[in-house]
C-alpha cells in the first residue's frame, strides 16, 4: 500500500467517531486506568509474560473505543499485535538501574540519582515503543503479510545481537570490564564492593536498534504513517512513565523522616514503593498512548479484505500453537534450556506469534484470552500452591489455573464465533475487556492474599483498593461501550488529517 492509495480520511466503517485531532479524556483516563492495573500486577508475575498483561488491557481499551465497527478478526489481530510487543521489553533488567536512585549507598549523590533516572528514560521508552509501533501496525490499514512479518522480525533479532555487541559490550565482570554506556550496579558507584558485586547484563541498546529498525520499516518503507507517529508517542510514554514512576519511589528514599511525620504518615507507611513505582509507570504509559492515539485517529482505518482471509489452515495454527505453548510452559515453570532461550529474548518470545496471528483466524482470538493468561495462572499457582502453601495443590491448580483458564477458552470461542457470524467488534470486545479486567484481578488479589480494608492493613492494602478501583473504572467503560453510550458514533464531514 502506497500513500496514494490511503483515503484522505477514515470511512464511517473505521469506528472513528470524530476526525478532528485533540485528546478523547475519557479514552486516556480508562487507558491509563488500565495501564495502571495491568503494570502493577506485573510486579508479581514479572518479564516478558507479565508485561503482555498490561499491554492487552490497554489496547482492549482502545480497541472498544476506535474499532467498535471494525471486524471483529481485525481488531483481535490489533489487540493482539500490542500485547505480544509490550513483552519485548521484558528482557531488560532494571533492578540495579533503580539502586542507583535509591540505595542507601548512593542517597545524597546527585550523578547516581541522574545516571538512574536517566536508564529508565532509555528503557522505559524503547519498552512501550515496541507497544505503539505495534498498536500503529494494527490501526493503520496497511496490510503487513505472515512472511513479512516473519522477515521483519528476523531483520529484528539480527539487528539486536548487533546493537548488543555495539552498546552493551564488553561485558566481563570478572576482570570489571563492562560496557562504556552502563545503567546498572558498577564498582564505580559502589567503591568498597568486592566480589559479590553482580552487574547485571544490559540489553537496551539491542531493543532500540532492533526497534529503530522495525519503525524504519513499517513507518517509512511501507509508509504507515500511523504506526511511526504512535510509536514515538509509546516512546514518549514509557520513558516519562517509568521515570515519573521511580522519581516516586526515589523521593521516599530520599526523604523517609518526611513520609513517617507528615500528615500522609497513616497512609504511606503501608505503601510498597516499588509497586507505587510500577502503577505509576503504567498509568502514565497508558494515558499517553491513548493520547496518541486519540491526536492522530484521522490515520485510523480498518484493513481492506484481503488482510482478512487467513494464510493457514486450522491444522497450522494448531501445530504453530502447540509449539509456541510447549516451549511457554516449561521455561515458565523450570528450567530447560531450550524454553530459556525461547524466553530470555523478548523478540523471539514474539517471533511466532506475531507471524501466527496474521495468518490464521483462531490465534487471535487465543493471544488475547488463553495464551496470555496461561503463564500468568501457571505462576499464581506455583506461588500460593507450591512455594507459600497457602493452599492444597489441588484447591489451587483448581481456582487459580483450571478455572480461570476454562474461562479464557469459553471467551475464546464465544468471540471466534460471533466474529465468524459477521458481529462487529463493538459487540465482543466490551465484554473481553470486562473479563480480562476481573480475571487478571482477582488472580493478583489472591497473589496479594485478599487484602481486604477491613482486614488489619499492610503493604499490600493500598495497591489491592487502587486496582479494584481501576478495575470498577474500567468495567464502567467496558459496560458503556458495550451499550454504545459513552462514546456514540455520528458522522462528520470529510477532512485532512491532523495530530502529531
Amino acid at each position: 500500500m502506497t500513500r496514494r492509495d490511503i483515503p484522505a480520511c477514515p470511512s464511517a466503517s473505521a469506528g472513528v467517531s470524530d476526525s478532528r485531532p485533540g485528546a478523547d479524556w475519557p479514552t486516556v483516563l480508562l487507558a491509563a486506568m488500565a495501564g495502571g492495573m495491568g503494570w502493577g500486577i506485573r510486579g508479581q508475575y514479572g518479564h516478558e509474560t507479565g508485561a503482555m498483561m498490561a499491554g492487552l488491557l490497554v489496547a482492549l481499551t482502545l480497541a472498544c473505543r476506535w474499532c467498535a465497527r471494525w471486524d471483529a478478526l481485525a481488531t483481535a489481530r490489533v489487540v493482539a499485535w500490542a500485547t505480544i510487543a509490550t513483552g519485548f521489553g521484558g528482557s531488560m533488567t532494571y533492578g540495579q538501574t533503580l539502586g542507583l536512585t535509591q540505595n542507601a549507598e548512593l542517597i545524597g549523590r546527585g550523578d547516581a540519582l541522574a545516571w538512574g533516572l536517566l536508564g529508565t528514560t532509555v528503557k522505559g521508552g524503547v519498552w512501550i515503543g515496541f507497544t505503539g509501533l505495534f498498536l500503529g501496525m494494527g490501526l493503520g490499514g496497511v496490510d503487513y503479510r505472515p512472511r513479512q512479518v516473519l522477515g521483519a522480525m528476523l531483520v529484528a533479532l539480527g539487528c539486536f545481537a548487533l546493537g548488543v555487541w555495539l552498546l552493551n559490550e564488553p561485558y566481563d565482570p570478572a576482570y570489571r570490564r563492562l560496557p562504556a554506556i552502563y545503567f546498572s550496579a558498577t564498582w564505580e558507584w559502589y567503591p568498597q564492593a568486592g566480589p559479590e558485586l553482580r552487574p547485571r547484563r544490559e540489553v537496551w541498546g539491542g531493543l532500540w536498534l532492533a526497534w529503530l529498525a522495525l519503525w524504519g520499516w513499517a513507518g517509512w518503507w511501507r509508509r504507515d504513517r500511523l504506526a511511526r507517529r504512535l510509536a514515538l508517542w509509546g516512546v514518549l510514554g514509557g520513558g516519562a512513565g517509568f521515570t515519573l514512576g521511580q522519581a516516586l519511589q526515589a523521593w521516599h528514599a530520599w526523604h523517609p523522616a518526611w513520609f513517617e511525620q507528615s500528615w500522609l504518615a497513616p497512609l504511606t507507611r503501608h505503601f510498597n514503593w516499588w509497586n507505587l513505582m510500577e502503577t505509576t509507570f503504567g498509568f502514565v504509559w497508558g494515558g499517553v498512548v491513548a493520547w496518541g492515539v486519540a491526536r492522530n485517529r484521522a490515520w485510523i482505518r480498518p484493513p481492506g479484505a484481503g488482510a482478512l482471509r487467513p494464510a493457514w489452515t486450522s491444522r497450522e495454527e494448531f501445530l504453530w500453537l502447540i509449539l509456541h505453548v510447549g516451549l511457554l510452559v516449561p521455561g515458565t515453570l523450570a528450567d530447560w534450556w531450550l524454553s530459556d532461550a525461547y524466553l530470555e529474548v523478548g523478540l523471539c518470545l514474539g517471533l511466532l506469534p506475531l507471524v501466527a496471528v496474521r495468518a490464521g483466524r483462531w490465534w487471535p482470538w487465543a493471544m488475547v484470552m488463553p495464551v496470555t493468561l496461561l503463564p500468568i495462572t501457571l505462576k499464581t499457582v506455583r506461588q500460593l500452591a507450591f512455594q507459600e502453601e497457602t493452599v492444597s495443590v489441588a484447591l489451587g491448580a483448581a481456582l487459580y489455573g483450571v478455572v480461570p483458564m476454562l474461562m479464557a477458552c469459553g471467551l475464546m470461542v464465544w468471540a471466534f464465533r460471533l466474529a465468524a457470524r459477521g458481529a462487529p467488534a463493538g459487540r465482543v470486545f466490551p465484554w473481553l475487556w470486562l473479563a480480562a479486567t476481573w480475571i487478571y484481578f482477582a488472580l493478583n488479589f489472591a497473589y496479594f492474599h485478599y487484602p481486604w480494608p477491613w482486614r488489619p492493613w499492610t503493604s499490600r492494602t493500598p495497591h489491592g483498593l487502587v486496582f479494584l478501583l481501576f478495575a470498577i473504572g474500567s468495567s464502567v467503560g467496558a459496560w458503556r461501550a458495550g451499550k454504545a453510550e459513552l462514546w456514540p458514533a455520528r458522522e462528520t464531514a470529510e477532512g485532512e488529517p491532523g495530530g502529531d
